[in-house]
């Protein structure tokens, strides 16, 4: 019997999407979790394996239609079978699990906005009157730019505007201009420039704005903070990095002692749910990577099994990948704990958000020169402050104290990381 596949919810609170290639062709067989197609939100791109086997019989949406979430892409059934004839009609309760439907409603601020008014088609001419193909990832970054695309000839499939369409816009538009006419160079009123500009919040915005403040609201945070000496630190570091081929950050050190303390402290390694508290065996570790219009927190898993120079190249892949919109539905999801490091931007200290499900974020600030007392003497050392954010629902005060103290030694004493 065949299966509508439908547009699936790869990214939580994602309305809208689209196929930016489909990895499977009518008459091919699939098996549950081969690659079937990569989705394209304005957060991500992600590869969507299919969830049911069988025989593609027909793809119903071509690369670079947006559609929304729940809605019929394809069709999956027997060999030789004929594909129905209307399966957007198809509304039984009984869909198999391979069709995947939005995990929750769409918010109405949410909803997609009505098709452009013009077509690119083959050959980039415009037609009036009929929908413009536009990837998400391209919608959102002319947003956020104030761009125009009214007159932008696609050069993707079909005519579609893709990113490097949009880069090529604004690559023009910084041309330097030619002078102006003396008698056009009026300065404007003064009232005028005062005149804030209007900066659509673009949908990764709205997304962490709704979850942080969430968090903030139901989440109980507390703080702890320590100064570290991370002489030994980086004094490992340089001695690593001496080594040839071999690149890691003070950041790679720290989330391997973030793993190493959840070893030392295993109870620590606890997430928060409705039905009682989970114990994590392994150590799934959230990396904040700054975005243009945001940032993302994809999980290395399994950091206590991993050396530091595979944790570094784990870490330096998505978060490329992060940059690029090119991330997987499974890693931006789940992890018990996270990382934010702002030391390369001279920040001293911070106090971070969680993001749930995580149930602590270590914020993490610049080494720095600092006097220190040792043995009675004052001297001059190398000094980080971290400030761990726990969630008192399933971490008290001793608790988190404990695990702090865990992760100092391992700062303190760097070789123990290695082990």
């Amino acid at each position: 019997m065949a299966t509508t596949i439908r547009m699936p919810e790869v990214l939580a609170n994602v309305t809208e999407a689209a196929v930016q290639k489909w990895l499977v062709a009518p008459g091919d067989a699939i098996a549950v979790g081969q690659p079937f197609a990569e989705i394209e939100t304005e957060k991500a791109v992600v590869e969507y394996t299919a969830e049911t086997a069988g025989t593609v019989l027909e793809l119903l949406i071509k690369e670079g239609d947006n559609v929304d979430v729940g809605a019929p892409i394809a069709i999956v059934g027997e060999a030789g079978e004929v594909a129905p004839a209307s399966p957007a009609a198809d509304s039984s309760a009984a869909e198999p699990a391979a069709t995947a439907a939005p995990a929750e409603p769409a918010p109405a601020a949410a909803a997609p906005a009505a098709p452009e008014q013009t077509t690119a088609a083959p050959g980039g001419e415009a037609h009036p009157g009929a929908r413009r193909f536009i990837s998400p990832l391209v919608r959102r970054l002319a947003r956020e730019r104030g761009l125009d695309l009214s007159s932008v000839t696609g050069s993707g499939p079909d005519g579609r505007i893709v990113r490097r369409d949009i880069e090529a816009l604004v690559a023009g538009a910084a041309a330097p201009a030619s002078p102006a006419p003396a008698a056009a160079a009026t300065a404007a009123p003064a009232s005028a420039s005062a005149e804030p500009d209007l900066i659509p919040h673009s949908r990764m915005r709205t997304t962490i704005a709704r979850r942080l403040t969430e968090s903030k609201s139901t989440v109980p945070h507390f703080y702890l903070t320590a100064d570290l000496r991370v002489d030994r630190l980086l004094e490992l570091r340089r001695e690593i990095n001496a080594i040839d081929g071999v690149k890691i950050s003070v950041n790679d050190l720290v989330v391997k002692a973030v793993a190493a303390a959840f070893a030392d402290v295993p109870e620590a390694n606890t997430t928060w749910s409705d039905e009682g508290r989970l114990r994590h065996r392994t150590a799934d570790i959230a990396i904040a990577v700054s975005l243009d219009d945001g940032l993302v927190t994809p999980v290395v898993r399994g950091v206590e099994s991993l050396t530091v120079t595979a944790l570094s190249a784990a870490i330096v892949d998505l978060a490329t990948r992060a940059r690029e919109g090119k991330l997987k539905q499974h890693e931006i999801e789940g992890g018990s704990f996270a990382v934010s490091n702002l030391g390369m931007f001279g920040t001293q200290a911070f106090s971070a958000i969680i993001n749930p499900p995580q149930a602590g974020i270590l914020a993490v600030g610049a080494a720095r020169q600092a006097p220190v007392v040792v043995d009675g003497a004052l001297e001059v050392g190398m000094v980080m402050t971290v400030t761990l954010s726990a969630d008192h629902r399933v971490m008290d005060g001793a608790l988190a104290a404990r695990w702090l103290a865990a992760f100092t030694a391992r700062i303190e004493n760097p070789v123990s990381i290695l082990a």
